[in-house]
């Protein structure tokens, strides 16, 4: 029998995101399962002067939009998942593929519930999709969302 008792959830704040963390708390509620909300912060690239001077305020900047994003997961977690399950949030730096794979590892992660922003044609063939590159990668079952999912109505 299959158990699912640990289910990892990436955000990005898009609307696509949040509808699948709503659809993930059905489902979590449904096997009494943990969930993990996660935020990658993706790196930026910058160019470091001699002086350090704008290496600085570039990590300055980095802490401050750490900080926005752990009090907007907190705001998430809130308003999407209150008391309905039990949650912890997760705020890891780096290419966001990467990151939800080595989190689902790290976690021990039953499943992957996922958004997929549905990219086609020359975006998708050059740029691929995160959802996609989890999919290959992924140490765990991963379950992608599209709008409208059967059987769900998402608020929007």
């Amino acid at each position: 029998m299959v158990t699912v008792k640990k289910i990892l959830v990436p955000v990005d704040f898009s609307e696509f995101s949040i509808n699948a963390l709503r659809y993930a708390v059905g489902f979590a509620g449904h096997f009494s399962a943990k969930i993990f909300l996660l935020y990658v912060m993706e790196p930026a690239s910058y160019y470091q002067d001699p002086a350090g001077v704008f290496m600085a305020r570039f990590e300055e900047v980095e802490r401050e939009i750490e900080e926005e994003a752990k009090n907007q997961l907190n705001r998430t977690a809130g308003e999407e998942i209150g008391d309905a399950v039990n949650h912890e949030i997760l705020i890891r730096r780096g290419r966001p593929f990467s990151e939800i794979n080595s989190a689902a590892s790290k976690y021990d992660i039953d499943l992957i519930i996922i958004a997929t922003h549905g990219h086609t044609g020359v975006e998708h063939l050059l740029f691929g999709s995160t959802a996609e590159k989890v999919v290959r990668k992924a140490p765990c079952p991963v379950l992608t969302l599209r709008k409208p999912a059967k059987g769900y109505k998402f608020k929007c």
